[in-house]
């Protein structure tokens, strides 16, 4: 990858936050993106599919960014830019639906490379039960070296991330915003500690802020990276059944911890066990569960 189409592609990322696919799809037309700047607004429309006024405007302004050193911009910032052609690039989140064209990260680069990575996920209104059954859960996982990954909401998320911390491990926040914004504000501070000790990442330029349907498309990112998915609690209208689905169509393994058949939290995850998830209440099972896996497959 050149440093010219790196700084093309960030241009293009800045001003119009396509994905993977919707960019082969303009370079299958355009050729190459030095040709974006002479394309019509009429016939970017056409291709990226959008209003052909939208259309002219992005090329306005996709021309004034590229004056810009928006590699330097970001690292000054302590934010790294990683295009779906980057070797730090994880090769897990190229064979999902639709893969982010570039990732914006923070923290420690290393643990993009890992390829033992575990979702953890659930309710955001997890309960008391939920930060129990992670401390049965969790330390086996971190003693083999598996990241925790999950997206830095309340609940769940936040018990994960600190739980994996408290315990030694290296933990993955997944963002469905900018870095220049923070959701939600509770768990800034934690965000601020994983931008510097752990990881965190996003498809989102530092500027986007915080849309409602940001995230159940970071959801694809988190069952993406992970060879498995974990989920605490759960309503049976949630958030966290859609990215188990996704999980699923990823062809990951869900594990659910069980739970009282009187809470709303847990009606989801024993949901899930009914319909194939594998009940947990430690992680020396996810562990053998994963060996077995491993050897049919």
């Amino acid at each position: 990858m050149t440093n010219s189409f790196q700084k093309q592609l960030l241009a293009l990322h800045y001003v119009y936050p396509l994905t993977w696919h919707k960019f082969q799809r303009l370079h299958q037309y355009i050729g190459d993106l030095n040709e974006l700047a002479a394309c019509s607004g009429n016939m970017l429309a056409k291709i990226l599919n959008m209003k052909e006024d939208n259309a002219s405007r992005l090329l306005i302004h996709y021309k004034k960014m590229l004056k810009i050193a928006l590699e330097e911009y970001y690292l000054s910032h302590q934010i790294t830019a990683v295009s779906y052609m980057s070797e730090l690039y994880p090769e897990s989140l190229k064979n999902i639906y639709d893969p982010p064209a570039v990732l914006y990260v923070k923290g420690d680069l290393n643990l993009l490379r890992k390829t033992k990575k575990i979702a953890v996920i659930g309710s955001r209104n997890a309960s008391k039960y939920s930060e129990e059954a992670l401390k049965l859960i969790l330390p086996p996982l971190i003693n083999e070296q598996f990241i925790i990954v999950s997206g830095l909401a309340k609940g769940a998320d936040r018990f994960a991330h600190e739980a994996t911390i408290r315990y030694g491990g290296k933990t993955m926040g997944v963002l469905g915003h900018g870095f220049f914004h923070f959701y939600p504000r509770e768990n800034q501070k934690l965000g601020e500690q994983m931008a510097k000790e752990q990881l965190l990442l996003t498809e989102y330029p530092p500027y986007v802020g915080v849309k409602k349907w940001h995230f159940p498309a970071r959801n694809r990112i988190i069952s993406g990276l992970s060879q498995a998915l974990i989920v605490t609690e759960a309503a049976l209208k949630s958030g966290t059944l859609i990215t188990t689905e996704l999980a699923l169509e990823q062809g990951k393994d869900v594990f659910a911890v069980p739970g009282l058949i009187t809470s709303e939290q847990s009606k989801g995850t024993n949901k899930l066990i009914k319909e194939g998830a594998i009940p947990i209440w430690s992680g020396h099972q996810i562990l053998d569960e994963l060996q077995m896996f491993s050897n049919f497959r």
